[in-house]
């Protein structure tokens, strides 16, 4: 079914005339206004005519490995984020699963030339994927999420500073007490995973604060990947759990009330994301704020250089600690 104009006004709670002015570009409407109209449509999947007789002008999206189907899900927002600020310079932005089958049926560079396509953003990808492999001499101007290509100037990478997220998550639980803070996160074979290692190694150092291997633990980044993990995390003493993704601090969450400790009376729980569900866990959760909209933007800004031969090699956007009910004083 078609997005309307009526639909965007319904979702705005405005009319259907201002909504018609913001579309048109009418001088009677404010800049601030008019941007929330083009915001929305977009979001909605509305065109205007002016958008769609836009010929030639192509950029992709691939997504592997991760959920954006609804604005609860990590890929949502940074795919929204990219795409408003896309349309906004007439580009038709199309969303692509990155299959197995597609990155073995096609070479990189071969699939986006034969389909128009200028330049992607690439999502979810891990580093032994086949068009990973491939990135490396490139020629198609390309943006990473959380993955890096060096010396190769058509390759970007976009991320939230991993090193000041973790840092900040550390600090927040050392100033509370904690000594024995575990770390739990994704497969080691991603780079993301690897950097916030090396930041939770990095911050604990520079607190003095020694790290036992045994409150190290790598799995998924699902919750129900806490269920084979936290049980040996808190076996070896952890106080405090820094995890690698909201989702693994809910699993968390729920693996330690089940065994009759409480948070955080007995253990306190950090995520990263700061995903819409993450203030609705009992007891809200402590989170690193990771600005999906604004990954998505820093994404196209990214790909608008490198298109325009600007090798820009890394943007990394700033950290946030969220401070919610999942950490307290430590009195283990």
């Amino acid at each position: 079914m078609a997005i309307t104009i009526k639909d965007i006004a319904e979702k705005l709670n405005v009319s259907v005339s201002t909504v018609s002015k913001g579309l048109n570009g009418a001088s009677d409407i404010s800049e601030e206004l008019r941007q929330v109209v083009i915001d929305t449509a977009i979001e909605l999947g509305y065109k205007t005519k002016r958008m769609r007789k836009e010929e030639n002008k192509k950029l992709c999206i691939f997504i592997e490995n991760m959920d954006y189907e609804s604005s609860n899900q990590f890929g949502y927002e940074i795919i929204l984020g990219f795409k408003q600020m896309a349309t906004r310079d007439h580009w038709e932005v199309s969303l692509i699963p990155a299959t197995a089958a597609l990155q073995s049926s096609e070479k990189y560079d071969n699939y986006m030339m034969r389909n128009g396509y200028s330049g992607s953003f690439m999502i979810g990808f891990a580093l032994q994927d086949e068009w990973m492999e491939q990135l490396s001499k490139s020629k198609t101007p390309t943006v990473l999420l959380d993955n890096y290509i060096e010396q190769n100037p058509n390759i970007g990478y976009v991320g939230t500073d991993s090193r000041e997220g973790i840092s900040l998550a550390v600090d927040h639980l050392v100033k509370l007490g904690h000594k024995k803070i575990a770390f739990f996160s994704g497969s080691p074979n991603s780079m993301v995973t690897s950097d916030r290692y090396e930041a939770y190694m990095h911050s604990m150092a520079a607190h003095n604060l020694t790290v036992n291997t045994d409150m190290i633990a790598f799995g998924y980044y699902v919750a129900e990947s806490a269920r084979h993990h936290v049980p040996d995390l808190i076996a070896s003493g952890a106080t405090a759990i820094i995890c690698g993704s909201d989702l693994m601090a809910a699993g968390a969450i729920q693996e330690c009330i089940q065994r009759g400790y409480r948070i955080p009376e007995d253990i306190s729980v950090v995520g990263f994301d700061d995903l819409p569900v993450a203030s609705f866990i009992e007891p809200s959760l402590t989170t690193v704020r990771q600005d999906r909209i604004n990954l998505g933007k820093s994404a196209y800004y990214v790909l608008e250089s490198l298109m325009n031969n600007v090798a820009i090699s890394k943007a990394n956007l700033r950290a946030q600690l969220i401070k919610r009910d999942s950490t307290g004083p430590c009195r283990r």
